[in-house]
């Protein structure tokens, strides 16, 4: 008896197409982002070979599950993203499976191999690093992907969600010389990241519009955690001129800042200014009150979600890249 036919790649339609495997899978998930001649040659041959294809044929090999992937769970930023996300999915009758991803494993990253693994129809992926070449993974097999405060864009196509972190940066700087402070240290997360950038380049634009210097003494990268703000808290406050006010990355960062200014025997904000940035629920702990910029971390994890189970029924966003508001606090 003849050998049965193999089973259709992405890869063969692609090839028979003209197309890239990319194109092949914005198709299949209904992006937009395709010219109409192209869609139809790679619709006419997905059919040919009875691909699974866009619409009902895809929606019913839907697992029903999702992979959330954080950097770690041991912040309560994560788990207010985490939160998010789960009672979004929730909703939809959707499970979400959680794995994490630390920057600090010596083993190599793995993440994009979990939606195989768990037979999952989509990835959410915080915090983390992305390659064009994972990226082309996911796309070959067909898995929808939606990034939380990425740390780098390889793809401006790819979706995203974050907070307006220019915009908080720049109220929380603003609020500090409306104290009256003209020394004012910025503690950013890690250097590399598009949020830490975001929120220093605000920091730097409200000194500008006061006149004041930003110096680079001043200018300080921790790791969004309270070692970091502890950490460089110390270092600015053995500065010949410390600052005499912080705004510090992240609350965790501003928390750490607090202690520092514990140890040196300095009063917040008799002597020290600190704000933070997230608005955590753990800050109203703190004594004194933080002042601090909030991102809703919630809904930020709800969106995201919101977009990967639209892209899963073959409905694009609108943009790729939402910001949600920050506001002081």
């Amino acid at each position: 008896m003849p050998d049965p036919p193999a089973k259709p790649t992405l890869a063969l339609i692609a090839s028979e197409a003209g197309v890239s495997p990319a194109t092949v899978s914005k198709v299949l998930n209904g992006r937009t982002d395709v010219a109409a001649a192209t869609r139809e040659r790679v619709e006419a041959l997905l059919r040919t070979h009875n691909y699974p294809g866009p619409g009902g044929s895809r929606r019913a090999r839907r697992s029903g599950l999702i992979d959330l992937v954080l950097a770690g769970l041991d912040s309560p930023w994560a788990v207010e993203i985490l939160r998010g996300v789960e009672a979004e999915c929730a909703e939809h009758g959707t499970g979400v499976v959680v794995s994490l991803v630390r920057a600090d494993d010596a083993r190599p990253p793995s993440w994009q191999n979990l939606p195989a693994l768990h037979h999952s129809d989509g990835v959410i992926l915080v915090t983390s690093r992305m390659t064009r070449r994972q990226r082309e993974q996911l796309e070959r097999a067909g898995v929808g992907l939606v990034l939380v405060d990425p740390v780098n864009l390889p793809d401006t196509e790819i979706a995203s969600v974050g907070a307006t972190n220019w915009a908080g940066g720049l109220a929380a700087t603003e609020h500090l010389i409306e104290l009256g402070h003209r020394r004012i240290a910025v503690i950013g997360g890690p250097a590399d990241m598009l949020c830490t950038q975001a929120r220093v380049d605000g920091y730097r634009t409200a000194l500008e519009r006061a006149g004041i210097e930003a110096g680079k003494d001043l200018v300080r990268y921790g790791d969004f955690h309270h070692q970091g703000g502890f950490a460089r808290t110390r270092e600015l406050l053995a500065l010949p001129e410390p600052p005499t006010a912080i705004f510090a990355g992240s609350d965790e960062q501003a928390m750490g800042a607090y202690q520092a200014a514990r140890l040196a025997g300095l009063r917040i904000p008799e002597d020290l200014s600190v704000v933070g940035f997230d608005d955590l629920p753990t800050c109203e702990w703190l004594s004194p009150p933080l002042t601090t910029v909030r991102q809703p971390l919630e809904e930020m994890g709800r969106v995201a979600a919101r977009t990967l189970l639209q892209l899963l029924d073959g409905r694009p966003p609108l943009t790729p890249r939402v910001e949600l508001a920050t506001d002081l606090r």
